[in-house]
């Protein structure tokens, strides 16, 4: 079976490297919203962003996506420079090594479970196995409902079905927009939960961005954003120090985490509530 796959060269980027961004910078009009912006994720690792409002964590997000095009600077998804490529060689291969979860969920609410999960590989022309669409879904604990339309699944249900739709083309990279911003507290800390042991147990990548210091004491690293630059790229934060930041640091202080990070992105240790590990970032 011939793939479907975008078929785009591949960057220099190490095989370590998920995602890269380099000298990235977006501007709307005379407005810097973002950058000039370095920034190295590993395959296999969990990145929070978070920032003030207006700080240009979502542009940096959807910039690393491909949702946005940056004014200047590089960006490699999976070793795969997005720079340059026109806009159906870019949508290829957003739908091919991209995953995107969104805080509303976006699914169609005349769909059940299973089919808004398949819908990114029919409208890519295939058509999925039954099993290829089951196995998403068990990732995230719902094989069962496969057979539910979103009116009969709970917030937390319904966003578990967005992110089982997100990793049915196995992506390079999962990215989350607040992805827990829409539920409780108790369902945002199972999404989290699960989150976590895509990472730990599966190799997946993430990078989210949240408002939330409980969601991202999750992650390996926290990558804190202040007027459009990085302020800060900590590891092992846990959620009293992260909140801690985001009161002291909205100016950029680096005292505020008790943390440190490196230049171009790459950390070593993470923390997440109640229990520590160690991964490479």
């Amino acid at each position: 079976m011939t793939s479907s796959r975008a078929s785009v060269a591949p960057a220099s980027a190490s095989a370590a490297d998920a995602v890269r961004l380099r000298s990235v910078r977006r501007a709307y009009g005379e407005v810097d919203a973002l950058g000039p912006v370095d920034l190295t994720v590993r395959v296999g690792t969990f990145t929070a962003v978070m920032g003030p409002s207006g700080s240009g964590k979502s542009t940096l997000l959807h910039c690393a996506a491909g949702l946005d095009r940056p004014t200047s600077g590089t960006v490699e998804v999976g070793g795969v420079r997005l720079t340059g490529l026109s806009e159906r060689r870019l949508t290829l291969l957003r739908r091919d090594l991209i995953g995107f979860v969104f805080q509303s969920f976006n699914l169609l609410p005349a769909l059940t479970a299973a089919q808004n999960v398949a819908l990114p590989l029919r409208l890519a022309g295939r058509r999925p196995s039954r099993t290829e669409v089951r196995d998403p879904l068990a990732r995230v604990g719902l094989a069962d409902r496969a057979g539910h339309r979103p009116t009969e699944l709970s917030g937390g249900q319904q966003q578990r079905v967005a992110l089982a739709r997100a990793l049915i083309t196995r992506p390079a990279a999962l990215f989350g927009d607040e992805p827990t911003g829409a539920l409780d507290t108790a369902t945002s800390q199972g999404v989290m939960e699960m989150l976590r042991e895509l990472v730990d147990l599966e190799g997946q990548t993430i990078v989210m961005v949240t408002h939330d210091p409980v969601a991202a004491a999750y992650a390996d690293r926290v990558v804190f954003l202040v007027d459009g630059r990085i302020a800060d790229d900590p590891t092992g934060l846990d959620a009293e120090r992260i909140a801690a930041w985001m009161a002291a640091g909205r100016t950029g202080g680096r005292a505020a985490a008790g943390g440190s990070g490196t230049d171009d992105g790459n950390a070593a240790a993470g923390a997440v509530p109640d229990r520590s590990r160690e991964a490479s970032c």
